[in-house]
């Protein structure tokens, strides 16, 4: 997900949560940075110390400390193994980020994510026990594809392949009615999950709440009936 509309996804975030943040390269830094304002308590880690002290110094992690990932003393000694989520960041040092997965996952973290830099080198993170393998390269071409098509569709979760939660602008076709006059479940196959205006929304909305050009509307359903609507 991108994070950039941040006013809904703050609302589905409130628990704090304990991240660590392996590897500081360009993705890794703007995972932390986005957990970070999230609100999160948020540590990275790096081999590189100048990556290290680049992130204490832009203030985007709770902690940044150097250590060596493939070694599991390291790893303990810095208290990465009582994290609730650890993100795997290094998914151009295809060795590295194989090993410390492994170190990870024997460790016993619940939910590891992990970077992979080809579809080989995702099925070897899956076989040592990622939770999720994700290609940030892909996932940013698919979204840069999908802001060209669809410019009203502001930020998006995806549940799974076909499936999303989208934040998009109320289209002009449905300026001046009331989500019951809409009936989005009806014509698009779609649930409402909120409206709001200024970052402040409104949780499911009462059927006769009317809605106006400049305000957002969450959505969640299959991507092909989002697909179709007006935006």
């Amino acid at each position: 997900m991108s994070w950039s509309s941040v006013g809904f996804w703050r609302k589905l975030h409130r628990e704090n949560k304990q991240f660590a943040v392996i590897g500081l390269g360009r993705f890794g830094r703007g995972v932390c940075s986005s957990l970070h304002h999230l609100g999160h308590e948020v540590l990275g880690t790096d081999i590189n110390e100048k990556l290290v002290s680049q992130v204490l110094t832009d203030q985007i992690a709770a902690h940044a400390i150097q250590l060596d990932s493939t070694d599991p003393k390291a790893l303990k000694e810095a208290g990465i193994f009582e994290f609730d989520t650890v993100i795997i960041a290094i998914g151009n040092y295809l060795q590295e980020s194989i090993i410390t997965t492994l170190n990870i996952k024997e460790a016993g973290v619940q939910y590891v994510v992990a970077k992979a830099s080809s579809e080989v080198h995702g099925k070897l993170l899956q076989r040592v026990g990622a939770d999720r393998v994700v290609y940030p390269e892909y996932e940013a071409g698919c979204a840069l594809a999908r802001s060209l098509t669809q410019p009203s569709i502001l930020d998006r979760f995806e549940l799974d392949p076909n499936h999303s939660i989208v934040e998009i602008s109320v289209p002009e076709e449905f300026h001046g009615k009331t989500v019951m006059e809409l009936q989005l479940r009806n014509r698009y196959g779609l649930n409402l999950l909120a409206v709001g205006q200024d970052e402040q929304f409104e949780i499911n909305p009462a059927p006769t709440t009317r809605l106006f050009k400049g305000f957002a509307m969450v959505v969640i359903g299959s991507n092909r009936d989002i697909e179709r609507l007006p935006i």
